[in-house]
């Protein structure tokens, strides 16, 4: 394999690689539970969520938590997951 071949095989890589991860986010409902993405995807405003780049933290003194984010495509209210088909 050439030079060439390789250095383009690496930049193709990296590219997959940076579309993928900058694909995901963080999500936030207006009680404080926020999980992580693999996907954006679009949620309806009456949902009242926040869409974050993937390396969003709040600020000290916000009330957040973190919740581990449920099958499929979702949100959480009241503390529990409900899904969106």
């Amino acid at each position: 394999m050439s030079a060439l071949a390789k250095t383009v095989g690496v930049c193709i890589a990296a590219l997959v690689l940076s579309a993928s991860a900058s694909s995901a986010a963080v999500i936030c409902n207006d009680e404080g539970d926020c999980w992580r993405v693999k996907e954006r995807r679009d949620y309806d405003p009456t949902l009242k969520l926040r869409v974050y780049d993937d390396n969003w933290k709040w600020k000290d003194g916000e009330k957040y938590r973190w919740r581990d984010p449920g099958a499929g495509h979702g949100y959480y209210r009241g503390g529990v997951w409900i899904g969106i088909h």
